[in-house]
């Protein structure tokens, strides 16, 4: 499968979630990916609990390069490196690359046509020299609230900025990469974890603005379909129903045997049935009780009606639909093999394949710095030296 972006060089100066994952999307892809390290690696390839899955999920289809950049010769390496480069990503803190002589203005100057992305915090503006986690603009920027109950806000149970904010990084490069067709130069490209929480967050201030009233949290929300909750069944399991027309209103009602909800006019129209939530949905949890787990399954992707088991993630391991081409079998260099969702694109019909396990550190030092045209006894001695990581 030839990928759309072969041939195009990214040299990543990121660790945890958010730089790695803008490195990821660009990698599935098929851009070469180069990760530049410090000698003892990202420190996620040690993290545990929580932070277990960040490295193998977000470094697969990557090369290693570990390197002293404060040295002269690592920083030397780097530059030269950086020159082969079309974009160059990074998220260390404010002004960290800056200091070592990696910052935009600098690599700019030395290479015209470079794409430099950095992720931060925030963009331009009052908060961008503060430091942020996902958490943090999750809690600033209304996302915890809008998640958790009134007064006890909560953090979304992914690194969901993170990750969306590395997703709008490399739309950016991609957008960068195209205008530099046209142009012939290189810019600088900005994604920031605070705005995009507040993009996020973005629907629920439109609804204020137009309606009037301040939208309580998800948990406590007045929804906008009459039917649309978890249901218990027979089996002591749970299910999500929706039923968001007036015409599945009428196929749920004939297929479940309630043909007096379906008379009753109280509930003609999706509107009505908002109002009559109240006493409706315990009625309806009446209906679905009578059916086990699977039987209410069948017969709604049968008749079409949307429905979803409550799942963890260990559930999708096994899940069908994942396991008929949605998983790459993943390496973690520690030890564990297992499988991972995939990008979620398919390109002319097909998903995007797995061409390199995320990488041991420096795996592929010998090769790069070769590339470069440093000699074999060089490579030795920088490796030797300390300023370059041996390949492990």
């Amino acid at each position: 499968m030839t990928l759309p972006l072969e041939g195009v060089r990214v040299v990543e100066f990121a660790h945890m979630v958010m730089g790695p994952t803008c490195g990821l999307v660009l990698a599935d892809l098929g851009a070469e990916v180069i990760k530049v390290e410090p000698l003892e690696g990202d420190n996620t390839r040690r993290l545990m609990g929580a932070g277990a899955g960040f490295y193998p999920m977000f470094n697969r289809n990557k090369k290693s390069l570990a390197l002293d950049l404060k040295h002269p010769e690592g920083k030397e390496v780097a530059l030269k490196l950086i020159d082969s480069a079309d974009a160059i990503t990074e998220n260390f803190r404010p002004g960290a690359l800056e200091k070592l002589g990696f910052g935009y203005e600098d690599l700019g100057r030395r290479n015209p046509r470079l794409v430099y992305c950095t992720m931060k915090g925030f963009l331009s503006g009052p908060y961008e020299h503060r430091p942020a986690l996902d958490e943090v603009v999750q809690m600033m920027g209304g996302l915890a609230y809008m998640t958790g109950l009134p007064d006890r806000p909560l953090r979304v149970g992914s690194s969901v900025n993170d990750i969306m904010g590395g997703m709008f990084a490399a739309i950016g490069i991609l957008a960068a990469l195209r205008e530099r067709e046209r142009t012939g130069h290189g810019q600088l490209v900005r994604s920031a974890l605070f705005e995009n929480t507040a993009f996020l967050v973005a629907q629920h201030m439109a609804q204020l603005a137009i309606t009037g009233e301040e939208p309580p949290p998800m948990a406590v929300k007045k929804p906008a379909w009459g039917v649309y909750d978890i249901f218990a069944t027979k089996d002591g399991d749970r299910l999500f129903v929706g039923v968001v027309t007036d015409t599945q209103w009428e196929v749920f009602c004939r297929e479940y045997g309630a043909p007096e909800l379906a008379a009753d006019a109280r509930l003609k129209t999706n509107g009505l049935r908002v109002q009559a939530r109240e006493w409706l949905l315990p009625a309806l949890q009446e209906v679905l009780r009578r059916h086990t787990k699977a039987e209410l399954e069948r017969k709604l992707e049968a008749i079409g009606l949307p429905f979803a088991p409550i799942t963890r993630p260990r559930d999708l391991f096994d899940d069908p639909h994942l396991n008929a081409g949605g998983m790459v079998e993943t390496h973690d260099p520690r030890g564990t093999t297992f499988n991972v969702p995939g990008l979620p694109l398919e390109m002319k019909g097909e998903r995007l394949p797995l061409r390199r396990q995320p990488p041991a550190l420096s795996q592929d030092s010998r090769e790069l710095l070769g590339a470069l045209g440093y000699s074999a006894k060089r490579i030795e001695a920088l490796i030797a030296d300390g300023v370059v990581a041996a390949p492990q």
